[in-house]
């Protein structure tokens, strides 16, 4: 009679313990603790990279914060350049009103600098979609093809980011004579 019962035979069982989805772990506890060294350092690469995405839209935040106020400052100073232009043809140059319009103008100018407020330059350059907005395009005998030919409407730029694009008038070349 055999019986396998209380003879020697013993059955090594290894021991499994499970983690949080339920599924068995090894039992070894150096992979157990490379694992969680593995776990421990992915944790902290994400923290680094959130807190340097934080500071980066931080950063932004700060840097174009009066960006919707000065694309509506914008039309205002459109506004008053025509009025200077529309001031120098009447009075001339030597108003006193133009001449203290064009101080206010120059204020208003330097604010915008101080701002980080550049205008796009536009006359003569290549056409940049990204800059520059067609309305039309003209022929052009001294202009070449996809360059400017004339400003409609200036353009402005805050430090890296377009605010407006310029308005402008493209160049198709020189006109064909059929």
């Amino acid at each position: 009679m055999e019986s396998n019962a209380g003879e020697g035979v013993i059955e090594e069982e290894v021991l499994a313990s499970t983690d949080a989805t339920g599924e068995a772990v090894a039992a070894d506890p150096a992979a157990d603790l490379d694992k969680w060294k593995d776990v421990a350092a992915r944790a902290q690469a994400d923290l680094d990279n959130f807190r340097k995405r934080m500071a980066r839209e931080k950063s932004d935040a700060i840097q174009y914060a009066n960006r919707n106020l000065l694309e509506q400052v914008l039309p205002i100073i459109d506004n008053f350049e025509m009025g200077l232009k529309a001031a120098s043809a009447a009075e001339g140059d030597s108003s006193i009103i133009l001449q203290g319009m064009s101080m206010v103008f120059k204020q208003i100018s330097d604010f915008l600098t101080d701002q980080g407020v550049e205008i796009i330059a536009s006359d003569g350059l290549a056409f940049d979609p990204n800059m520059h907005e067609a309305l039309k395009e003209e022929p052009s005998a001294t202009v070449p093809e996809g360059h400017i030919i004339y400003t409609m409407r200036r353009g402005y730029r805050l430090k890296e980011r377009i605010l407006r694009a310029a308005n402008v008038v493209v160049s198709s070349g020189p006109e064909e004579v059929a």
